[in-house]
């Protein structure tokens, strides 16, 4: 009889349909899930990457431009910075996300602005966390691809329009791996992207490119090999095409005009000095940790679909080349390699290493949640702490020391140092700042290239331009030959900058 009742019993439950649990259960339960806390682990690595990361030379001019947009509800078109190229035409290529910089920097001075930086690099790698989970459909391998990207990413994350690009990037990926996975009315979304990016970054260019392989393999039918193409439908590819042609259209949504949309291509082939100087331009040392994890990143795509007999689809194919071309050239493209290459990384891995366990624990979760969170107050920089950051980089001291001695006449300048010196002082023009652009078209970037690497008499430079005074680095070469010209001394020094008076 007791037998009986019990399995009487276990069939009244079984026959019972479970009531729904309240909203305010199942919001909690969503809201402490496993995706969850490892979307705020990553945003934890983000907030402790960027928290001394306050520094970027190319910071302080992104602030005056910004400004300059702010005041003047203008975007400047020829140079007004700088004594040798002044007057010069020069395209403002990223003014719409140095105007938002500038109104962070506005509402909440630099500690807003770190706030700012914090949000936009958590956000960059929650997406791309998004974006490999769409590829695997496992949270944890997708959390891996998060930090693959963040791997790159460590090679340029700092407060620049870049960041903005690249989180762009990710958004579009993300919809266009949405599409060709049936949401096709995402696809919607994308020309007015581009038509904001286009005022951002000039990443927009890589952009294009990316929805142009989208668009070739949506018409690609066939099995090469281990490699797959699968096309889309008439309707779809007509979809496709449309949008193609309305994100063309949208780029010319901008200020500026056609000079916006050929920058990209001004920077690639009428900027060799730039190019050839800046390190960041150069191709990666193959000797360096993040062009190792690129080979290794490589020759896993390759090699796992071998010895699994898995597919390699052709858009992923592609898109890798694409990226893979550029980052041998340029050490700042593996930012964009790691986002491209991780979601590939990601679905290939996911077989070997599982899927997500479906019993949750919500608890645990919003404990780790907690102290995550803990971790990224705990790491933020106090504004004491962003000024020592900024003092340990930018020539603070020389600037209150120029103001204080009045001194006055042309500036030769640390290249380095151009940026923030617009920034922090103003009334003196300067003599060379990051924009290589148009200090390339004007022919000074090569002459001080020669000035500051010694490749030619000192003086020729300092008496061509009338230098009055020099502010450089400590460590710079010229810091140590200018002593020795005739008519020139070092009135001021700390452990950044130096200044000589002739």
């Amino acid at each position: 009889m007791k037998f009986e009742s019990a399995a009487t019993t276990e069939a009244l439950k079984s026959a019972i349909p479970n009531s729904p649990a309240p909203p305010l259960v199942r919001l909690a339960r969503a809201a402490f899930s496993f995706r969850v806390m490892l979307a705020f682990g990553l945003a934890v690595i983000a907030v402790c990457t960027v928290s001394n990361r306050f520094n970027d030379p190319d910071l302080w001019f992104h602030l005056k431009l910004g400004q300059v947009v702010w005041n003047t509800h203008s975007i400047p078109s020829t140079d007004t910075f700088s004594f040798t190229a002044s007057g010069h035409s020069w395209t403002a290529h990223e003014w719409l996300a140095e105007l938002g910089m500038y109104a962070v920097y506005h509402l909440g001075g630099y500690s807003g602005l770190m706030l700012a930086f914090s949000i936009l690099a958590s956000l960059l790698f929650v997406l791309v966390y998004v974006l490999c989970y769409q590829y695997c459909g496992s949270s944890l391998v997708a959390f891996m691809g998060g930090v693959c990207a963040w791997f790159f990413a460590t090679v340029g994350l700092s407060i620049r329009p870049l960041l903005v690009g690249h989180i762009f990037l990710v958004l579009e990926l993300i919809v266009l791996e949405s599409a060709w996975r049936g949401r096709r009315r995402l696809l919607w979304l994308l020309p007015p992207l581009f038509a904001v990016w286009v005022n951002c970054h000039g990443s927009y260019f890589f952009g294009m490119g990316v929805l142009f392989v989208y668009w070739v393999c949506s018409f690609a039918n066939g099995r090469w090999g281990l490699v797959v193409a699968e096309p889309w439908d008439r309707k779809g590819r007509k979809l496709l095409s449309a949008i193609l042609i309305l994100c063309g259209v949208a780029l010319c949504v901008n200020p500026v005009g056609v000079h916006l949309l050929l920058y990209p291509l001004n920077v690639a082939f009428q900027q060799s000095t730039g190019i050839n100087v800046v390190e960041e331009w150069q191709p990666p040392d193959l000797r360096s940790t993040r062009a190792i994890g690129m080979i290794l990143a490589l020759v896993a795509v390759l090699l796992i679909p071998l010895l699994r007999r898995s597919e390699l689809r052709l858009r992923e194919l592609l898109l890798m080349a694409m990226a893979l071309a550029l980052a041998t050239q340029h050490v700042r493209v593996l930012f964009v390699f790691g986002i491209v290459v991780s979601p590939i990384l990601c679905r290939l891995l996911a077989p070997l290493l599982g899927r997500d366990s479906q019993r949750e624990h919500p608890i645990a979760n919003a404990l780790l949640i907690f102290a995550f969170l803990s971790a990224i107050v705990f790491v933020f920089p106090t504004p004491a702490g962003i000024q020592q950051q900024i003092r340990k980089t930018s020539p603070v001291g020389a600037v209150d020391y120029v103001r204080r001695a009045g001194l006055a006449g042309p500036m030769l300048n640390e290249y380095v140092f151009g940026d923030y010196l617009i920034w922090a002082l103003p009334e003196h023009k300067v003599f060379i700042d990051g924009r290589g652009d148009v200090y390339d078209w004007t022919g000074v970037f090569p002459e001080f290239a020669r000035w500051a690497t010694l490749a030619e008499d000192p003086d020729i430079l300092l008496n061509k331009y009338r230098i009055r005074f020099c502010l450089l680095s400590k460590d710079s070469p010229m810091a140590r030959v200018l002593p020795h010209l005739a008519g020139w001394k070092k009135v001021y020094s700390d452990d950044v900058a130096t200044v000589f008076v002739r």
